[in-house]
């Protein structure tokens, strides 16, 4: 039977089917079930455009989303990421709450603007840039005085990447490879994130550091 949160997920599978549709083979839409972290990608469509599988994990979600002072009301648009043949994409996330409102997923759109980005280059060839002072005077008409506060969000995902290992009867070696997904991830970026995983593992502060220590040197080797 299927949980609640994947009931909830289902129902936009129509909506990433839409967007995806609307806008062409090169608008990738992927749907990422945030209770299961670890293999967080559970439908995609013209996943060519990233090579995105389902059962793959998240990957941009905290050091481009949720790290963003643009993140704001669950949602983060128009950020570049680059493939790993060097394309430029364009992306949106969008988180998805539940009925009482804990993250639950994320709906991901990924749109590949190479194509405009030498139609770009054309135009700027035969239209002037806009000036500095332009630049600027726009960037601050956008400025929004309001915090979004993303240290829960955090602590509901780290409780989610911990809650699907075997704590509390796992061994060391299994607990420097959860706090190596982590870090890959960039959970540790976040504000008092150290604090909530050494809690919830039932560690010291101190033996998350050791462990981080480990996972760069065994990086390095």
């Amino acid at each position: 039977m299927l949980t609640e949160a994947r009931q909830i997920l289902n129902s936009y599978i129509p909506i990433a089917k839409t967007i995806a549709k609307m806008f062409g083979s090169q608008c990738e839409v992927v749907i990422h079930d945030l209770t299961q972290p670890q293999s967080s990608v559970i439908f995609t469509v013209n996943n060519h455009v990233t090579g995105r599988e389902i059962g793959q994990c998240f990957d941009h979600l905290v050091k481009q989303v949720l790290l963003s002072e643009d993140f704001k009301e669950d949602h983060l648009a128009g950020y570049d990421i680059e493939t790993v043949d060097h394309r430029i994409i364009k992306s949106s996330t969008t988180l998805i709450r539940d009925y009482k409102q804990e993250i639950i997923g994320a709906l991901c759109i990924n749109y590949d603007i190479n194509l405009m980005i030498q139609m770009k280059e054309m135009l700027n060839s035969l239209i002037p840039s806009p000036t500095a002072n332009q630049m600027s005077s726009e960037k601050a008409s956008k400025k929004d005085d309001s915090i979004q506060n993303v240290e829960d969000i955090a602590d509901q995902l780290i409780r989610k990447i911990i809650a699907n290992s075997q704590h509390p009867f796992m061994k060391r070696h299994e607990k420097i490879e959860l706090i190596r997904f982590m870090d890959e991830k960039g959970i540790f970026l976040m504000k008092g994130s150290v604090e909530k995983v050494a809690e919830q593992l039932g560690i010291s502060k101190v033996t998350v550091y050791s462990y981080l220590d480990e996972v760069k040197k065994q990086s390095t080797n």
